[in-house]
This record gives C-alpha cells, sequence and structure tokens, in this order.
C-alpha cells in the first residue's frame, strides 16, 4: 500500500509540474522572442524529463503496423496540404479548398478506421471520449483562458465577415490537430518508444507538418517548441478535449487575425462545416462499430495516466 500510495503521490506532483510547465509557456509566448522562447521551452522541457519525479516513460512496445499507418497517413496530410497551398494556392480558390479539406478529412477519418475498424480499439485510444472529464475541463478551461488572456483579451475585432470565417476554419483545423497530431500519431509513438520521446518525435512532426502551409525551416523551431506544449497539455489527460475547442483554435484564430493573409468569404463556412459533418458522421459511426462489437480501449500498460 506504502508503494502505490507513492507512486500515487508522485503521479500527483510530476501531474502539476508539467501543467505548471503548460501554463508558464503559454504567459511566456509574449514577452520574449519567438526562437528564445523555443529554445527556452525545449530546455526545461528536457529538464525535466531527467528530474526523477517528473520523468515519464521512456520505453515502449514498437508496433510495426502503427508506424506504418503514421507514415502513410502523415505522407498524404502533408501533400494535400502541399498541392493546396503550394499549387492550387488563392488562385484556384476550388482547387485549394477541395485539396485543403481532403487533407483535414484525412487526418480525421483515417486515424479512426485504421484504430477502429483495423486494429479493434476504442475511440478512447484517439482520445475522444467523456474519459477524465472533470480534470479535461478544469486544466481546458485554465488554459483557455490564460490563451485568450495573452492574445485576444482587449482585441479589436474587425467586421465580422472578417472574422466569423476564421473563426470556424480554426475551430475544424483545431479539431483535426488534436485526432492526428495528439490522438493517433502521439498515442501510437508513446506506445512504441515510450512518453518521453513518443511527446518529442509527434511534437517534430507536427513542426514539419507546417512545410504543406508553405512555411520556411526558420519557423520549425518555434513551431517545434509548440507542439511540446500542446503535447504536454493533451498527455495530462489523454483526452483531445484539453485542447479543443478552447486552447488551440483560439491560438490560431489569433496568429490568422495578426497575420491578415488569409481571407475567407462566407460561403467558406458552409465548405468548413461540410468537413465537420463528415468528421462527426465518421466518429458516430465508429461509436455504433464499437458498441457492437464491444472494442476496447489500448490496455493500461501502454498508455498510462500522467496524473
Amino acid at each position: 500500500m506504502a508503494a502505490v500510495s507513492e507512486r500515487s503521490s508522485r503521479s500527483s506532483v510530476s501531474s502539476v509540474v508539467w501543467f505548471a510547465f503548460v501554463v508558464g509557456s503559454l504567459l511566456m509566448l509574449g514577452v520574449v522572442e519567438l526562437w528564445v522562447w523555443a529554445i527556452i521551452v525545449s530546455a526545461v522541457a528536457m529538464l525535466l524529463v531527467v528530474v526523477p519525479v517528473t520523468r515519464p516513460s521512456m520505453s515502449g512496445v514498437v508496433d510495426i503496423r502503427d508506424l506504418a499507418a503514421i507514415a502513410t497517413l502523415y505522407i498524404a496530410v502533408v501533400a494535400t496540404f502541399r498541392l493546396a497551398f503550394g499549387v492550387f494556392t488563392q488562385d484556384n480558390v476550388l482547387g485549394l479548398f477541395l485539396s485543403f479539406a481532403a487533407g483535414l478529412i484525412i487526418g480525421v477519418v483515417g486515424p479512426i478506421i485504421y484504430q477502429v475498424w483495423i486494429r479493434g480499439k476504442d475511440l478512447r485510444s484517439l482520445g475522444i471520449g467523456l474519459h477524465r472529464i472533470r480534470a479535461t475541463l478544469l486544466i481546458a478551461v485554465a488554459l483557455g483562458l490564460v490563451q485568450f488572456a495573452m492574445t485576444l483579451s482587449g482585441y479589436e475585432l474587425p467586421e465580422p465577415v472578417d472574422w466569423v470565417p476564421l473563426l470556424v476554419m480554426s475551430l475544424v483545423v483545431g479539431f483535426f490537430e488534436a485526432i492526428f497530431f495528439r490522438g493517433f500519431i502521439q498515442n501510437r509513438l508513446q506506445a512504441s518508444f515510450g512518453d518521453a520521446p513518443g511527446v518529442a518525435a509527434a511534437a517534430a512532426l507536427y513542426a514539419v507538418y507546417h512545410i504543406g502551409y508553405g512555411m520556411g525551416p526558420q519557423d520549425m523551431w518555434f513551431l517545434f517548441g509548440l507542439g511540446l506544449v500542446y503535447a504536454v497539455a493533451f498527455r495530462l489527460v489523454n483526452n483531445i478535449l484539453v485542447l479543443w475547442p478552447l486552447l488551440t483554435p483560439l491560438g490560431s484564430f489569433f496568429n490568422n487575425l495578426e497575420a491578415g493573409d488569409i481571407e475567407l468569404p462566407w460561403a467558406s463556412i458552409l465548405g468548413f462545416v461540410d468537413v465537420a459533418i463528415i468528421m462527426a458522421i465518421t466518429i458516430w459511426l465508429a461509436h455504433r462499430h464499437i458498441h457492437q462489437h464491444q472494442l476496447t480501449d489500448d490496455p493500461p500498460d501502454r498508455i498510462p495516466a500522467m496524473s
């Protein structure tokens, strides 16, 4: 009993420290240069990884099928995004949107089909569900408030046509990223290599994927740091609701407003709603399939909770 109590105490301390890491990282975003911020975040994360009380798992059981699925879907997503923003561009709005939408759908539907229908897992293996909901909502609201205070608090919004479509896009893209990069890629990498290597690799893949948007190497270091912060936040509860619909959509929405280089008409909302409906239908079908076949989540020893 004493050993169990000690492990529980260490887990609680670890969760508090990692939560403080996420909050501190978000608060520091508006204080230092982005490249400096990324260096500090990465250095602190590396320090916490080697401290015994906050050290996460460093080992797992390599699953070749998981790695092959990650590689296949990742290449497909990046390729469709690159086609949208690097080939079609805004000179061909229809081609841009169809390619972009295809990438978003692949990034959500693909992992669900793989996990539920191919591997026979529950949606919780993708971070989808109401598991640990109390802790999830508390952390989500806290991080959302921090994000709002650092970005949109006191921000004067432009005309609705200049921000409402952007908000809808941010919500749909945020949902895609939460499932694809956290629920799927991060969880599968953690299962194969352990928590620390899995989080780091998922953050790196998140950074590199922005090549699809046309971003250059100079942006990758900051995006890696941002990916670490989001990955740690997700790892606290293994539920995508800790990131969506508050933390990541708010950050994306603010960045798009500040950049001012994306102009979306009202009609674009219908397109993003269509994408969201396809995602929702896929989740519903997966839920029904799980209920009919009594599929189970990943064993606790493969994706352990941090708290």
